[in-house]
């Protein structure tokens, strides 16, 4: 499955975030149920966090940070890549760097895990 992106989205791989968050997925979705007042927006591989500014990006990659992700990582030639999660503006044709693990269709503005069918948008 796909799921949607809307202005800027932080897609975070599930198991990424079962290797890092103390309790795994479940405890996730619990907490993010309390304090956001609804379940997160996944597709089943990945968890989509929605901001509407760059700043609010920083804060939801800092928080990610401090809970073990490394965000991106340095490439030989001096550029830098999406690791642990990735940031897509939807208006302006996907991820902000390379990410080498998810697929965006620029038409429909969705994203999904790479070698994963895009199937139903979410």
């Amino acid at each position: 499955m796909a799921i949607a992106c809307e202005f800027l989205s932080v897609l975070i791989p599930i198991k990424n975030i079962e290797t890092h968050f103390l309790g795994g997925f479940a405890a996730f979705e619990n907490e993010y149920q309390i304090l956001c007042g609804r379940a997160p927006q996944s597709d089943g591989d990945l968890v989509r966090e929605g901001a509407m500014s760059p700043m609010d990006v920083d804060e939801i990659v800092t928080y990610w940070r401090k809970k073990g992700l490394t965000p991106m990582e340095s490439l030989p030639d001096g550029s830098k890549k999406w690791k642990d999660l990735c940031v897509v503006e939807a208006m302006f044709g996907g991820p902000t760097l390379p990410c080498d693990w998810i697929e965006f269709s620029s038409r429909d503005r969705c994203a999904w895990l790479k070698c994963e069918p895009k199937g139903e948008i979410v």
